[in-house]
């Protein structure tokens, strides 16, 4: 009887922390006009799904511009669904792609990377029936996916790591949004989410810098808008000054916003009406 009882009350804590683990969001709310694909596959290697979850308005009179979405978690956790305040972006006309990628139990670095970039390159094959524009292609993520849309946007032309999503035309976007992301995994390379990241490579220097942004900088990299907050205790601050620096020496178009005493994102109502001024501005000083 007790080992009956035990049995129950161990199947009743298993049932009760997996459904307690499982989060659930709400969906994203878009314009009338608007449509939703959602979980559209754009890659699938060694049997995994890359899935992202797309909003387009296709009876716009002209092709729209569009922002790319990728999640942060620290390579290891997130999900694309916990992304859904892009209210802003519906309301100057973008339409959106919500992205998810490969997390390091799935598969360590570089996978992420080819990943997204698989992801911009399937916006680039099917920019037609999406009735989106390549030229006005905006991508953004924060922490973790601010490195992976560095990576994506300043890797530019170089195809080195679209071995799984091959395209023969030119691969150019707009502008980056950089939020509190790691922008040179080379200091980093202890850091226990970076470590596992990188997986075998973790001390193999140049390994790291071909998955590092920093050092994809150029004098023809996208416009990049970067915000940190300079009391971030995940990524440090230096990252982003290390990356401004880097653009300002390239002559690259570039801002940097600072937030005095910010954590890693999770800023207050007040900054983030800062952080979405600044954005925007810097958008549309782009023609965005």
């Amino acid at each position: 009887m007790k080992k009956f009882l035990f049995l129950i009350i161990l199947s009743i804590s298993f049932f009760y922390n997996t459904f307690a683990q499982q989060q659930t969001y709400k969906p994203v709310s878009f314009p009338q006009g608007y449509t939703s694909q959602i979980d559209i596959i754009y890659t699938q290697v060694n049997g995994w799904n890359g899935r992202m979850d797309l909003y387009t308005n296709p009876k716009a009179t002209t092709p729209t511009p569009i922002v790319i979405n990728i999640h942060g978690g620290g390579w290891n956790h997130g999900e694309k669904e916990s992304q859904s305040g892009f209210g802003s972006f519906f309301k100057n006309g973008y339409a959106v792609a919500n992205v998810e990628y490969r997390l390091v139990d799935v598969a360590p670095a570089p996978a992420a990377i080819e990943d997204v970039r698989c992801a911009l390159i399937y916006l680039y094959k099917h920019h037609k029936e999406l009735n989106i524009d390549t030229r006005k292609i905006v991508i953004m993520g924060g922490s973790s996916g601010g490195h992976l849309a560095l990576m994506a946007g300043l890797l530019g032309n170089d195809k080195r790591f679209d071995s799984h999503c091959p395209f023969d035309g030119n691969i150019k976007v707009a502008a980056i949004i950089d939020k509190y992301g790691v922008s040179n995994l080379v200091p980093l390379g202890n850091w226990k989410s970076a470590k596992n990241w990188l997986g075998v490579h973790y001390n193999n220097k140049d390994f790291i810098k071909s998955v590092s942004p920093v050092f994809y900088v150029s004098e023809t990299s996208p416009p990049t808008f970067i915000v940190h907050g300079d009391a971030d205790p995940t990524v440090p601050y230096s990252q982003s000054e290390e990356l401004y620096k880097k653009l300002k020496e390239f002559h690259v178009k570039t801002e940097f916003l600072t937030i005095p005493n910010g954590k890693h994102g999770k800023f207050t109502t007040e900054e983030n009406e800062l952080l979405s001024e600044k954005m925007w501005s810097f958008l549309k000083d782009l023609g965005l």
